[in-house]
């Protein structure tokens, strides 16, 4: 294939360099720009400004692009559906394709390409770290083709845009119904099986108890203290230990606070009515001798009526999670539960083998959705690289 012409983008664009008014932007009447998005290249728009650093106006059908973040795809095509022209600081800049050389969406996806990118490392001093300004985008030569060349280019990439775009759309689905599978087990293995249920202070081996108060924070030395999200924010059924801080505490008053094996945490409070009450177990030694803050509770089941393992999976429960939201209607900001709350929770309590073997079954099938969840990583990175892969090939002439 002949290879495209070459022309610098001084030859095929025109910088705007029209100004808002004083009047327009300080009564609201155009929109400014916000930021522009890096994936799709999306103008988010606001109407209040508290810049004076110089306004630039941009028209409908300009192509507006960020001076700072240009590398990153900071790039957008202001439509020409709209009718009002938009603001921006001086840290964009506003051009407008010349009709009979360049097609507008040819030069958006050009500029958006791993192409454009090692063009700007090039041809501009300081490449993708320096703020590009018309004067140094001109200067940049490009291979640009006939416009019914550009065009038919353009209609094969959105194509297979599209078509990127629904697989994205199926492994989102893929991903929601993923995460619905170990709730909806858990719903089916413990709600629907009618199992007999009991107050859970009726089946815990000792009152619950609320974590150690405040302490000082220490940069060094000290001991660990676990933050709230160490269980309110824990993407398993197990305490997220990494998330800790260290406190300037005496032994003697941290003792009683130290996170043993089989410890079920629940959260005492929190905005989120989903993260109230919300548990987690610990599993291991505990070798730093790591406590537990206020902000949680401790739930020591009775091992002749209650595994803890299967005590997080009751507390999750649906018929559990119902108890809770009834709680959170009559509180205001924070939601929270008292260990007194706690103990109230009627909770469903099968024979310990058939516990065992219910926990068994979920902890199974957690596996296969953790193997599920690293394939829909591994997929979603190869569709985020199959649009730059497709770019750069267009833009070599190979499309």
């Amino acid at each position: 294939m002949k290879p495209w012409p070459t022309v610098r983008l001084s030859e095929v664009l025109r910088e705007r360099r029209e100004t808002p008014s004083t009047d327009d932007l300080a009564f609201g009447r155009v929109r400014i720009v916000s930021k522009i998005s890096f994936d799709k290249g999306r103008i988010e728009l606001r109407t209040e400004t508290d810049t004076n650093t110089g306004m630039i106006l941009a028209r409908p059908g300009d192509l507006v692009i960020s001076g700072i973040n240009a590398a990153k795809g900071a790039i957008a095509i202001y439509g020409p559906e709209h009718s009002d022209p938009i603001a921006a600081t001086i840290h964009y800049g506003a051009y407008t394709p010349k009709s009979d050389r360049a097609d507008l969406k040819f030069l958006w996806w050009f500029f958006r390409s791993r192409f454009f990118r090692d063009l700007l490392n090039e041809h501009v001093p300081g490449g993708i770290k320096t703020e590009l300004k018309s004067k140094r985008l001109f200067a940049i030569p490009i291979p640009l083709p006939p416009l019914a060349e550009q065009r038919r280019v353009v209609v094969r990439i959105e194509e297979l845009a599209a078509q990127i775009h629904e697989a994205r759309t199926l492994r989102h689905q893929t991903t929601e119904e993923t995460k619905a599978l170990i709730p909806r087990a858990t719903t089916w293995l413990l709600d629907k099986a009618a199992w007999p249920t009991s107050a859970l202070g009726e089946i815990l081996a000792e009152k619950p108890r609320n974590g150690l108060g405040p302490q000082r924070e220490v940069d060094s030395g000290g001991r660990a203290m676990l933050r709230i999200n160490a269980v309110s924010s824990s993407t398993t059924r197990f305490v997220d230990m990494s998330a800790a801080k260290r406190v300037d505490v005496a032994d003697n008053v941290a003792e009683q606070f130290v996170v043993q094996h089989d410890d079920v945490l629940i959260v005492r409070y929190n905005s989120d009515i989903n993260r109230v009450a919300k548990p987690a177990i610990y599993k291991g030694a505990n070798d730093q001798r790591a406590v537990y803050p206020d902000k949680l509770i401790r739930l020591r089941p009775d091992p002749t009526k209650m595994t803890p393992d299967f005590l997080v999976f009751a507390l999750s429960s649906r018929s559990v999670r119902a108890q809770i939201e009834e709680l959170g209607k009559t509180t205001a900001g924070n939601i929270g539960v008292s260990g007194g709350d706690a103990k109230s929770f009627l909770v469903p309590v099968p024979a310990l083998p058939d516990q065992r073997r219910i926990v068994s079954e979920l902890d199974a099938l957690q596996g296969e959705v953790d193997t599920l969840k690293g394939l829909q990583a591994e997929t979603a990175a190869e569709l985020d690289a199959l649009l730059a892969a497709i770019l750069d090939k267009a833009f070599k002439g190979e499309l």
